[in-house]
């Protein structure tokens, strides 16, 4: 039984992180929905056919992210959360300042970009072990389905708050115009809210949440131990595919919208996607931990996904064919985006606390870790594969996503329950 008394600083605690967490996601898809304008602004100042295009700002968070993830989990594991998200925050002060002070230059904001996407590892690889040191098992899987809601909160505020900064509209003389100021604004509340969220982490509360009896073991031991596991392999194939198609939407929506026959689609696509991720992230762990039920839930999320990301790839041909009702499919792909980040959204940190807790003694932050290196390395995979200047490639990897969830839904039916989960329910 559970004894220990709680910190009610623990919510200080979530809160800062996720205000740092938040951040670090606004700076990752600033251009995503906007694209084609930030094209036409930074016109003869980068080569659109080179591989550091425009697209290149988004899914360099998922390059350097594999090449980083490995030591980002060492490092919070071996030194603790408050250095670990510490050297986070320094590198999103400076990538954010290169961005906002020389947001003309598009060298300087390729070169900021590539610091953010270094220091994104410390701060996301962060939330299972936040929440083992602070919170008891019966509120794992709410903190890190909070923590997460952060990274959706920021991604929803770039993909729908960033078109609105500047002249978005295609028949505009002055398309792309505003894009320098809208990453001045972006540094300055980036660098309060991250250096904020800084100053107020703590490292662990005076007594330890739960009555653990055990001692977490080293990184490399824990990465030894994890790959033993039938389950924590049925997870990393489950987040090769789910975290690779989340990212691969997120980083490509102004190429879908432009699939589905939308000339303007102002991020909405990207938007309801994220405010159905927003929702279902805070409903659905809450209710894992309220049942005391991780298997279900992870079930419920992926069998979920099929219809949204089934609707989204074939609303042109379901509204009467591509282009002929361009109107009925974006509303179709519209409501279908907000399916599929309900689902999604809600699946990542369920996934994450249910790996977390399988894979003890091993540190939370390597399980965690290792499961968004694998996402983002099938992320760059399909965004690459879905950037190429071929048209016909788009709807072809939009139609394997389909495929490929409909198998994720067969392998999550064969993971054991948590054991952890299963002796909270238990007391």
């Amino acid at each position: 039984m559970e004894t220990n008394k709680l910190s009610k600083y623990r919510w200080v605690i979530l809160a800062a992180l996720m205000m740092i967490t938040m951040m670090s996601q606004v700076q990752w898809l600033t251009h995503a929905p906007i694209a084609r304008a930030a094209e036409v602004y930074y016109k003869g100042r980068f080569n659109p056919l080179s591989f550091f295009n425009i697209d290149f700002l988004a899914s360099s968070y998922m390059i350097l992210y594999l090449v980083f993830a490995i030591p980002a989990s060492y490092f919070i594991s071996t030194f603790g959360i408050v250095k670990g998200i510490g050297l986070g925050v320094l590198l999103t002060v400076v990538g954010a300042s290169l961005k906002g002070f020389s947001g003309e230059s598009f060298n300087m904001v390729m070169a900021g970009q590539v610091i953010l996407a270094i220091a994104q590892p410390f701060i996301i690889n962060s939330p299972t072990a936040v929440a083992a040191k602070w919170f008891p098992v019966k509120e794992r899987a709410m903190a890190t389905g909070l923590a997460t809601l952060a990274q959706y909160i920021g991604i929803l505020i770039a993909m729908v708050v960033t078109p609105m900064l500047i002249v978005s509209s295609p028949s505009s003389p002055e398309y792309g115009n505003g894009i320098g100021s809208m990453l001045k604004i972006y540094c300055i509340i980036t660098v309060v809210f991250s250096v904020t969220g800084w100053i107020l982490l703590r490292e662990k509360p005076e007594t330890p949440p739960s009555d653990e009896n055990y001692s977490r073991i080293d990184f490399f031991a824990g990465l030894k131990h994890i790959f033993k596991m039938r389950d924590m392999w049925i997870m990393i194939l489950l987040f090769t595919i789910g975290l690779g198609v989340f990212n691969a939407v997120s980083s490509m929506v102004d190429s879908i919208a432009s699939y589905i026959g939308v000339d303007d689609s102002n991020g909405l696509i990207g938007g309801l996607m994220l405010i159905g991720g927003i929702i279902g992230a805070i409903i659905i762990p809450i209710l894992s931990d309220l049942y005391k039920k991780r298997k279900l839930f992870l079930v419920i999320c992926v069998i979920g996904m099929i219809p949204g990301i089934a609707g989204i790839t074939f609303a042109p041909i379901l509204t009467g064919g591509a282009g002929v009702h361009p109107e009925a499919a974006h509303t179709m792909a519209l409501v279908c985006s907000f399916i599929l980040g309900f689902f999604v959204m809600s699946a990542g940190p369920i996934g994450f606390q249910y790996a977390a807790e399988i894979s003890a003694p091993a540190p939370e932050s390597t399980s965690q870790g290792l499961m968004l290196w694998v996402g983002q390395l099938s992320g760059i995979i399909m965004v690459t594969g879905m950037s190429m200047n071929n048209k016909s490639f788009l709807p072809v990897f939009m139609i394997s996503f389909v495929i490929l969830i409909a198998i994720a839904a067969i392998m999550v039916s064969f993971i054991k329950e948590s054991a952890m989960i299963q002796a909270e329910k238990d007391k």
